[in-house]
């Protein structure tokens, strides 16, 4: 199993109400993209300042579907409209579980 991590930190460009677009498209990717076996995104809960401003994780039964995930064009697509243009930071890990 592998575990897909990704924190995204968000643009000033980026308000309220293009944070959740965002998030909501980030959250349809399970319907448009096989292979997860499960598919979480969420903003912060605020607890800490200066953390990052969303999570994405996501499992995936092997590496190949993975690389399958990371490539899909709907994937890709994803995110050169909602996420590259207002994005700040972003880092993300993958591993076994």
């Amino acid at each position: 199993m592998i575990r897909h991590v990704v924190h995204f930190t968000w643009s000033e460009s980026a308000d309220d109400a293009r944070r959740a677009e965002t998030v909501a498209a980030l959250r349809r990717l399970p319907e448009r993209v096989p292979g997860s076996v499960a598919f979480t995104v969420a903003p912060d809960a605020g607890l800490v300042e200066g953390n990052a401003h969303t999570i994405l994780v996501a499992d995936f039964p092997d590496a190949e579907t993975f690389r399958g995930y990371a490539s899909d064009p709907a994937h890709l697509a994803v995110i050169a409209e909602h996420v590259r243009p207002y994005l700040a930071a972003r880092s993300a890990v993958q591993y076994e579980l």
